[in-house]
């Protein structure tokens, strides 16, 4: 790769928030003035270089009000929450954005920056959320300049309850007549999200209106996680709206990419920022091509839970160029907790172990750390506090300690050829192998057997490399280190007999040195 590598982390604000109130004995609400120092400087020990402060602009009453009128959202709060009280802990979305200010809550614009700040000291970026989409359904714009969404009519409404809503009226008014009737946020292949109303991008008025809200924000961070970014590329949103997407006030429609040149604006004013896209349905390199520097690698967290070697493999065969561009991850707050989707937990170590160690940006999320198992929902104010799992710590306190490493930080990855022990053994297949090589000539080797069955092969050497020359393999999440000759290495490789889901982090080194 050849670069400086991306360790971002996700903390869901107002949670983040609400224990420091708990914790430090505040007696009030905690703001981002009150996050202590050592927290800050923990996240650098570990090697954090971004900090991503999910949902921290101010959000509006009729968010919270659609959170707590749908029945089926209430049940799943009390699940995740046993002591759940409506009063108290529903929050409303933080993803139905009233206006793209720092949240009242959280002490406003002003303690967003001193924390930037204090970020900053410690070598963290920070990276916030662009909702390009859809707003709250109580932004100013519903009111002063409608015609930027999109419109329905009382057909529309009668025909889809679960995708149009009347202006002007919360949770459970919408059959009530009388008021403009606008589309409700979505994805084309669910229902509308009830707390928001859809965006127009045909309409330039809009468009302009959103390009001036992205430069603003871009002013007050050094990256943005742009949400279902590929929703507002020109053919998914044609797909999507067809005609109703023309501007209901009779301005010209404007087709073109937004963010290409949104994206270009704003580098033009902050060299350096950083564009990250959500984005599946194998749109990751139009994205990367219109200008985000990351995009969500969906494709690989689910052949990882498929538990699919040779899919997995198929998927590192990519350049490494989208590789480098690809947010890999095992877990964030739209996905289940890493410890409950894969199970056992040597299922976990190895997925870890090949989504870390792969090129890219990687994505940790709150509590992934501690081995949490409550998925957190966005629309309440607290999570249930967990325990940690010491198995789980450990593991990642090694693998944290093994990003930080140079051959990974700054070095070249490969994926590596693995060759049957013996001409009937095909458990070959199960293996994935790849090195990380540094400047100095340092190298890395992991070694994954990503199957449910004793496996066996052989991982295929460079030659130039290790010929003539003795070498110790020094596993990092393990205790076992072995010398090998590179006169049985270069003609057959390295031998590998690994149990279900077992994993190598080798470090190689030469013998004598």
């Amino acid at each position: 790769m050849g670069r400086e590598q991306t360790l971002l982390y996700e903390i869901a604000t107002r949670d983040w928030l609400a224990g420091f109130s708990r914790t430090l004995a505040l007696g009030r609400p905690a703001t981002l003035d009150d996050v202590p120092d050592e927290s800050l400087d923990e996240l650098a020990r570990l090697g954090f270089n971004w900090l991503w402060l999910m949902g921290v602009w101010q959000t509006g009453a009729i968010g919270r009000e659609v959170s707590l009128s749908q029945p089926e959202w209430m049940k799943g709060f009390r699940t995740v929450l046993p002591d759940f009280d409506p009063e108290e802990d529903v929050c409303g979305s933080p993803y139905a954005i009233q206006e793209y200010a720092v949240h009242r809550d959280f002490g406003g614009d002003e303690a967003l920056s001193r924390l930037r700040a204090r970020l900053h000291e410690r070598g963290i970026r920070l990276m916030l959320d662009f909702v390009p989409n859809h707003t709250a359904r109580d932004h100013t714009w519903v009111s002063q300049h409608p015609s930027y969404y999109i419109g329905g009519t009382e057909a529309d409404l009668a025909r889809e309850p679960g995708n149009f809503a009347r202006v002007g009226k919360g949770a459970g008014g919408e059959s009530e007549s009388g008021g403009e009737i606008l589309a409700l946020g979505r994805d084309p292949y669910f229902p509308g999200w009830p707390d928001t109303f859809q965006l127009n991008y045909r309409h330039p008025g809009l468009r302009q209106a959103m390009s001036e809200v992205l430069g603003k924000v871009a002013r007050q961070c050094d990256g943005l996680r742009c949400d279902m970014a590929m929703l507002i590329l020109p053919e998914i949103f044609e797909r999507t709206w067809g005609t109703l997407a023309n501007p209901s006030d009779g301005a010209t429609p404007d087709e073109s990419s937004f963010w290409l040149g949104a994206i270009s604006r704003v580098r033009e004013e902050v060299p350096g920022f950083l564009f990250l896209a959500e984005a599946y349905w194998d749109l990751e390199w139009t994205l990367q091509r219109q200008g985000f520097d990351g995009t969500y690698d969906k494709r690989l967290y689910d052949r990882l839970r498929g538990q699919d070697a040779s899919a997995v493999r198929d998927h590192l065969r990519a350049g490494v160029e989208f590789q480098g561009r690809s947010v890999r991850f095992l877990e964030n707050h739209d996905e289940p907790r890493a410890v409950s989707a894969f199970v056992p937990w040597e299922v976990h170590r190895a997925a870890a172990i090949i989504t870390f160690l792969a090129p890219g940006i990687r994505l940790f999320h709150q509590g992934q750390l501690e081995g949490w198992r409550i998925q957190p929902s966005v629309h309440l104010a607290r999570r249930m506090v967990e325990p940690a799992d010491r198995l789980v710590t450990e593991f990642y306190a090694r693998l944290l300690a093994i990003l930080q490493r140079a051959e990974v930080r700054q070095g070249r990855w490969s994926l590596m050829e693995c060759r049957p022990a013996w001409s009937e053994n095909r458990t070959s297949e199960q293996f994935l192998a790849f090195s990380w090589q540094g400047n100095a000539g340092e190298r890395l080797l992991i070694a994954v057997n990503y199957a449910n069955a004793q496996g066996q092969c052989y991982v295929n050497l460079p030659a130039e490399e290790f010929a003539g020359k003795s070498w110790i393999f020094r596993d990092l999440v393990g205790p076992h280190e072995y010398p090998r000759s590179g006169e049985n290495l270069i003609p057959y490789g390295l031998y590998l007999d690994l149990p279900p889901w077992g994993v190598h982090v080798f470090e190689v080194v030469r013998r004598g040195f």
